[in-house]
C-alpha cells in the first residue's frame, strides 16, 4: 500500500480520515501543530506494511517551515490538504486585523501550493492530490472574515493547478456541516444553531467526519483519475438548495459507512460495474438508460429512471449521462436542465435518506475506468453526497 502526507491530522476530519486510511493500510505522515495531539495518534493508529506511521509538527502557515519539509519526508503516493482554520470572532470581513486575515490566508489558501512546490521530488509521478475547501468556498459565508474568499480561491488554484501539473491528480473535496470539535463548539457556544443549519441540508442532517475520510481515502486512492482536476461537495445536497423552505430533518438515521452494496444495474454500456445483489446491503441503482437516448429526449428518460426509482427508505440512485464535446444550443440546454433535475430530485428526497447523483461521460470514456467511482458514489462510503453531477475525463 503507498504513503500518504495528511496535515492537519490531529483533530477533526483529519483524524477519522487518519484512521481510514491507516485501516486501509495506508502509511501515513501526519502533520499537525499540535505535537501531543499529534504523537497520541501516530501512537494508536494500526501499523502498515511499510513500517510505522511518521509525526511531523509543522505550522503550515510558515512559508519557510514549508520550504524545508522535503528534507524529512519520504517518497508520497498522495497528499491530502486538509489543514485549515476559520475566523472565531464573528467579525465582518473589514473589521478583521490585518494579521489573522493573512495568517488565515496563508493557511488556507497559499499553504496547499506551497506544499506541492516544495514536495514536488517527493511526490510520484501520478500522486494524487486532495485539497479540502468547504461548501463556503460555493456561497459566501459571512461574518468569518477571510474563510469564503479563501475556500473559493483554493476551488479555483486546484482547478489550475491541475491544469498545469497533468503529472497528477488533483481534486478538491468540499464538505459541508460536519460534526467535528470545531462545528460542536459553535454550537455550545450559541453562534450555530443545528435546527437552521440542517434546515438547509436536503439530507437532513450534520454528516459524521467518518463520512468526510470516506471521501478523502477515495479521492488519495488509484480510481480517483477520472474527476482529476474536479470538484467534489460531499454536503448533504446543501449546495444545489434553492433555500425556497427548509428542508426537513432525516426520517433516518445513516447506515454504517461499511455496510455492503446492493447495486442493481439498469440499460446497458459494456464494462459498467457487476451488479453486486445482497439482500441486507446499502439499496443503489445505476442507471445508464439515458446514454443511448438522442437530444431532446434525455430529460425525458431521466425523469423516468428517477420514477422507477421511487421508494422509501434509504438508497442511491446514479445517472450516466452523456456529455457533447461540442454541444449545440439543445444539446447545452438539455444538459443543463439534467443537472437541474438531479439537484432538484436530491432536495425533493433528502429527508428519506434517497440521493441522486449522475455522472456526465465523453463519449471516449470507458465504463471500466468509470466502475469503482460508480461504486464508491451509489454506495453507504458516499452517503452524504446527493445531488452532483460529477463531469469526467475520458
Amino acid at each position: 500500500m503507498d504513503t500518504v502526507l495528511l496535515t492537519g491530522a490531529a483533530s477533526g476530519i483529519g483524524r477519522a480520515a487518519a484512521w481510514r486510511l491507516a485501516r486501509q493500510g495506508w502509511r501515513c505522515v501526519l502533520l499537525d501543530r499540535d505535537a501531543p495531539a499529534l504523537e497520541a495518534l501516530r501512537a494508536a493508529l494500526p501499523p502498515s506494511a511499510q513500517g510505522g506511521h511518521l509525526a511531523c509538527v509543522a505550522d503550515l502557515a510558515d512559508a519557510t517551515r514549508i520550504a524545508a519539509l522535503a528534507d524529512e519526508l519520504p517518497h508520497l503516493n498522495a497528499l491530502i490538504n486538509n489543514a485549515g482554520m476559520t475566523e472565531r470572532g464573528n467579525r465582518p470581513a473589514t473589521d478583521i486585523a490585518p494579521g489573522d486575515w493573512q495568517r488565515l490566508l496563508d493557511l488556507n489558501l497559499r499553504a496547499p501550493a506551497r506544499l506541492l512546490h516544495a514536495l514536488r521530488g517527493r511526490l510520484v509521478r501520478g500522486a494524487r492530490i486532495v485539497n479540502v475547501a468547504s461548501g463556503a468556498g460555493l456561497h459566501a459565508i459571512p461574518w468569518r472574515g477571510a474563510y469564503s474568499p479563501s475556500k473559493a480561491g483554493l476551488i479555483a488554484q486546484t482547478r489550475a493547478l491541475a491544469r498545469a501539473h497533468p503529472e497528477y491528480v488533483m481534486t478538491v473535496l468540499c464538505p459541508g456541516f460536519v460534526r467535528t470539535e470545531l462545528v460542536n463548539g459553535l454550537i455550545e457556544s450559541g453562534r450555530l444553531d443545528p435546527a437552521r443549519a440542517v434546515a438547509k441540508i436536503p439530507l437532513g442532517r450534520m454528516a459524521a467526519p467518518e463520512e468526510m475520510a470516506c471521501a478523502l481515502a477515495f479521492l488519495a486512492g488509484p480510481h480517483a483519475r477520472p474527476i482529476g482536476g474536479g470538484l467534489l461537495a460531499v454536503d448533504g445536497g446543501s449546495s444545489v438548495f434553492g433555500g425556497s423552505q427548509p428542508c426537513q430533518p432525516s426520517r433516518h438515521a445513516p447506515v454504517s459507512c461499511d455496510a455492503p452494496l446492493d447495486l442493481r444495474i439498469r440499460g446497458s454500456w459494456t464494462g459498467l460495474p457487476e451488479p453486486q445483489p445482497c439482500s441486507d446491503g446499502y439499496p443503489a441503482v445505476a442507471d445508464a438508460t439515458v446514454l443511448d437516448r438522442p437530444v431532446g429526449q434525455r430529460l425525458d428518460a431521466a425523469l423516468d429512471a428517477a420514477r422507477r426509482h421511487a421508494h422509501d427508505g434509504p438508497g442511491s440512485l446514479t445517472l450516466l449521462l452523456p456529455r457533447e464535446n461540442k454541444p449545440d444550443w439543445e444539446a447545452a440546454g438539455e444538459s443543463a436542465a439534467l443537472r437541474m433535475l438531479v439537484a432538484t430530485l436530491a432536495c425533493e428526497w433528502g429527508a428519506d435518506a434517497r440521493r441522486v447523483n449522475a455522472v456526465e461521460v465523453a463519449p471516449d470514456t470507458s465504463a471500466e475506468s468509470l466502475a469503482p467511482l460508480l461504486r464508491f458514489a451509489a454506495g453507504a462510503q458516499a452517503q452524504y453526497l446527493t445531488g452532483q453531477t460529477l463531469r469526467c475525463n475520458p
